[in-house]
């Protein structure tokens, strides 16, 4: 088994983590752990509904609150295929950017940027001012990558729902899980 964490902060953005968590709990050789933070708890029920939170906790192998910075996936040790921030507020971006691991997310961010895991974090403003900028430039600068969620208009999306498959989609296959691409690759062909 493949173990991914997901970890979601309080930006914009949880139907991107909702169809994260979705995607990678239906790989069959992936076990998805989950830590939320307590304003990503807040955004999910806002944006989702209130039944939201408890639907993607279902789905996951391994829920951890934010507070428990004794969890495995707060140690080196506990080897994992990658870690997905979706989305990255900018106060999350800020803590991992400066190595302060107060939350159980952020110290999962940390663990992935030291044992050179691969780390994606869906950065979520705009605008954006100079002090996100150096800091999304300080986590690429250590490894991370940094993955705005940008539409692909490219691809003619009808929906929401579009937007936020392929964003998610995407995401997943910057872990190279050995899983054919969920994103469907572009074929040159107008």
């Amino acid at each position: 088994m493949k173990r991914v964490v997901l970890g979601v902060a309080g930006a914009s953005g949880a139907a991107i983590a909702m169809r994260i968590g979705e995607l990678l709990s239906s790989l069959p050789d992936v076990e998805l752990h989950l830590v939320v933070s307590e304003a990503g708890k807040r955004t999910i029920a806002h944006e989702l509904g209130p039944d939201a939170l408890g639907n993607l906790a279902k789905i996951a192998r391994h829920i951890y609150s934010a507070n428990d910075i004794g969890a495995t996936i707060a140690s080196g040790s506990f080897k994992t295929a990658g870690m997905i921030v979706a989305p990255c507020s900018m106060r999350s971006l800020a803590a991992i950017a400066t190595g302060l691991s107060d939350t159980l997310l952020t110290r999962a961010a940390d663990v992935h940027l030291k044992e050179r895991r691969k780390l994606i974090l869906i950065a979520r403003e705009t605008p954006l001012h100079l002090g996100h900028l150096r800091n999304m430039v300080t986590v690429t600068e250590m490894g991370a990558t940094i993955m705005p969620p940008v539409p692909a208009f490219y691809r003619r999306p009808e929906t929401i729902a579009d937007i936020v498959d392929h964003i998610a989609a995407r995401a997943i296959d910057q872990l190279d899980l050995g899983q054919s691409p969920l994103a469907v690759e572009w074929d040159g062909n107008a």
